[in-house]
């Protein structure tokens, strides 16, 4: 079980700083040099450095990062545990040391292109916080923010990370100007749907369930021409007080249409609702050990 857990703290830590790594490369290539800040710690110290450029004083994006963390790392160590706290730790140093060490070095691209710059911007930054994401990392800044707000507001931490990156793109308006905070959004939100890709994997699966007076008829039709397995969830009619199984499907998005012909053909009046799935693991859906 030690050797498991090393090899499984070593391959963590690579892929967290792959993932900073990644993540930098988004930043200093087609954020910051645009004036595009895109919410978070990285959003904020882009915006304090171009407001003290002018006057001559450089600071650096990455310092101000670290800097931002010091006392949110503090409270880490109390609230999240050893084991978060190092992937923390480890996130908040690896990409604002990229962040920094690779700008000088970094061609700047789309240059006079906003909407280039936000969609990339977005993808890259999204792919390498994605992987971070993926291992149970953390890369500082308005996350832990978000998490220490929640506890105290009467909001999810999704929609308070939300709120304090929509305020650090509001802060950027005077500085860089409405446009690059449209653009800025734009990033935004693509980002966060690539680190659903990453973290979810592609892996994606619908769940149907399905209340109907013939299910005898429908489970043997699932099982064959489906070739999906099918699960009877007992459960009981409020008003009715009758019992009926509900049969409960995990297919693929392409599997959906098919299942609701085959249901159609035999109950038109069946009751259906489908959801989805962010991972399926098991027979016919892949091992849950390679994850």
């Amino acid at each position: 079980m030690g050797r498991f857990l090393k090899r499984t703290n070593v391959r963590d830590t690579f892929l967290i700083v792959l993932g900073c790594l990644v993540f930098a490369l988004g930043i200093d290539m087609f954020e910051i040099p645009n004036g595009i800040a895109a919410g978070g710690a990285t959003g904020l110290a882009t915006v304090l450095a171009a407001v003290a450029r002018p006057y001559g004083i450089t600071l650096p994006v990455g310092l101000q990062v670290i800097a931002m963390n010091v006392v949110l790392l503090a409270l880490v160590f109390r609230t999240g545990g050893l084991r978060y706290a190092y992937r923390t730790i480890v996130g908040v140093f690896a990409s604002s040391i990229f962040v920094d060490v690779l700008a000088p070095v970094l061609p700047v691209l789309g240059s006079g292109d906003l909407l280039l710059c936000a969609l990339w911007g977005g993808v890259i930054t999204g792919l390498g916080l994605g992987l971070v994401f993926r291992v149970g990392g953390n890369t500082g800044g308005t996350d832990i923010l978000a998490q220490l707000l929640s506890k105290r507001l009467p909001f999810s931490n999704g929609a308070t990370m939300f709120a304090v990156d929509c305020l650090v793109i509001g802060v950027s308006i005077p500085v860089f100007g409405l446009e690059n905070a449209l653009y800025a959004v734009v990033a935004m939100y693509i980002s966060g749907y690539v680190i659903d890709l990453v973290v979810d994997g592609m892996n994606a699966r619908r769940a149907a369930y399905i209340v109907s007076d013939k299910w005898r008829e429908l489970k043997p039709l699932i099982l064959t021409d489906l070739d999906r397995g099918c699960t009877e969830l007992l459960a009981r009619g409020a008003y009715t007080g009758e019992e009926r199984p509900v049969l409960m499907v995990v297919l693929s998005r392409s599997e959906t249409a098919e299942l609701k012909a085959l249901v159609s053909q035999v109950d038109p009046n069946a009751i259906v609702f489908i959801s989805d799935v962010h991972e399926a693991f098991g027979q016919g859906f892949g091992s849950l050990k390679a994850q």
